[in-house]
């Protein structure tokens, strides 16, 4: 076990004054198999490095170019552990996260993500399914099969119909990847888009359909900005491009678009 430890790292990448930073952190600390913790931020302030100092988290200020995409290959690029999961300020971890992506990962010859099944926290409560969340499970079924997770055609077809992939949820084989793993070029869909490059590599999509974290829905969370200005449509356009004609993507991003509105805080 304890070499396991050194084989992980947890990247917070924390912005601004969340009221959810602790919970986060203190889900992290409560791992089953303790990983490493460090912490990022472009937005360096008190309330931020006091909980850095409470909790003897190592932080690191992104003193370049800021933003959502810089600051995840800003946090990944501070790690020099094998495995890295970015961390989501507001979200929070269940205690075997990091053992059941460490371990998965470990027993496959050439991984290249570990991504789990994930509830939703909505007003403090755990919401474990809801529309979008049985999209994205059906999604994903395939991948359920261990022999399918190393297939390109069949992990791409399922990145076809959607993202059924949580990013939080996602703990990166490094050696396997290229650098940077986010590209930016999005402002919603950056990790989709990271999903269907890395699609085309050799290597497994180690998906584990229990649910190993929550990530949290609330009014000031940037998906439900997003959502509230339209932003994502377009986006969505976009990815469908990659794997439909433009006249099919236009059919699909419609019926893309409906599902996402259980992202809205009601």
């Amino acid at each position: 076990m304890s070499e396991l430890t050194k084989k992980h790292t947890f990247v917070i990448c924390a912005y601004k004054e969340s009221p959810f930073l602790e919970e986060c952190i203190i889900s992290l600390k409560k791992q089953r198999l303790k990983s490493n913790i460090i912490m990022v931020t472009s937005t360096p302030n008190s309330y931020i490095s006091s909980l850095a100092d409470k909790y003897q988290i190592l932080l690191k200020v992104n003193t370049g170019e800021s933003g959502i995409v810089q600051d995840w290959n800003f946090g990944y690029n501070q790690c020099n552990t094998p495995y890295v999961t970015i961390a989501h300020q507001d979200d929070i971890y269940f205690e075997e996260y990091s053992l059941h992506a460490v371990t998965c990962l470990e027993r496959c010859k050439k991984p290249l993500i570990y991504f789990s099944d994930y509830c939703e926290i909505r007003n403090g409560k755990k919401v474990v399914n809801n529309q979008l969340l049985r999209i994205k499970r059906i999604l994903l079924l395939p991948l359920r099969i261990n022999l399918l997770q190393r297939s390109r055609f069949i992990r791409r077809r399922s990145l076809a119909l959607g993202n059924g992939i949580c990013c939080p949820a996602v703990t990166f084989a490094v050696n396997n990847l290229p650098n940077p793993v986010f590209t930016v070029n999005f402002r919603s869909d950056e990790d989709w888009e990271a999903w269907e490059r890395i699609s085309k590599l050799k290597g497994c999509f180690l998906y584990d359909s229990s649910i190993q974290m929550g990530h949290r829905i609330h009014e000031e969370s940037e998906t439900s900005i997003i959502l509230g200005d339209n932003a994502r449509s377009k986006e969505d356009y976009e990815m469908f491009c990659k794997f439909w004609p433009k006249w099919m993507a236009k059919i699909i991003v419609k019926f893309y678009s409906k599902s996402e509105k259980s992202n809205k805080v009601n």
